[in-house]
């Protein structure tokens, strides 16, 4: 992967971002995300932001080495704290667990004033998201789910509105599952949600055999709640 070609995963989160942007990239790594979209005259400005120090240096020399400095700045801090208020109107963050991507965005409600689309890629827990999401007057507007050298992604795309239109059916599968995934149900969320309930079905299987505790009822009412979601949504599909 390089500023030219980006990985599938980020190549979908690309193609949210809209024209003549001012974009955050938080956890931006390398700044592959910002370079790429730069050297597409795709957006106008662009903040890398990095809290590790290894990526963040390795971000400066990019921005550096492809002469984008004008365009591109490279901050060091943790979450949003990158960005001032009403610096920019679209917010990235990819590759990232659900339930940090949430609190980063939690954390930093208070830059999020001028931000008309948020753009989130997490690789687990993309759950945690859209309940922080409908919590916080966020709609998604699209989501996409993908398969890229045996991993499963989703990409979440929001804009401020009304959430609970999309919530009304069935909230609880809704949120699991991404309300535009589970009715598209392609290749990648039939095989994800596939190996999610035979995991959960294996956890299952030694809770019942474990000794009988409040704790250990709990948890197998919520993986039989779990695994019953997943069969009502991918009843006939195979991948």
């Amino acid at each position: 992967m390089n500023t030219d070609k980006l990985s599938k995963r980020l190549e979908t989160v690309a193609k949210y971002i809209p024209k003549n942007a001012k974009f955050a990239d938080i956890g931006s790594d390398h700044a592959y995300l910002p370079c790429y979209m730069v050297k597409k005259s795709d957006v106008r400005f662009a903040i890398a932001g990095e809290v590790v120090e290894g990526p963040f240096q390795s971000a400066v020399k990019q921005v550096k080495q492809e002469g984008f400095t004008s365009k591109i700045s490279v901050r060091k801090g943790n979450g949003l704290e990158v960005i001032e208020p009403n610096e920019v109107d679209c917010i990235t963050i990819a590759g990232m667990g659900g339930t940090l991507i949430a609190t980063i965005l939690e954390n930093g409600k208070a830059k999020l004033g001028a931000v008309q689309r948020l753009i989130l890629q997490p690789n687990i827990s993309a759950s945690s998201i859209r309940e922080w999401l409908l919590t916080n007057g966020w709609t998604l507007i699209a989501e996409e789910i993908l398969e890229e050298d045996g991993k499963i992604y989703e990409v979440l795309v929001a804009e401020k509105g009304n959430p609970y239109s999309l919530y009304k059916a069935n909230k609880e599968s809704a949120l699991l599952f991404g309300p535009f995934l589970m009715r598209e149900k392609n290749t990648a969320f039939v095989k994800k949600w596939t190996i999610e309930k035979k995991n959960w079905q294996r956890i299952l299987t030694q809770l019942e055999s474990a000794p009988e505790s409040v704790e250990n009822s709990l948890k197998r009412k919520e993986l039989q709640g779990k695994i019953k979601l997943v069969d009502e949504v991918i009843k006939n599909e195979e991948y």
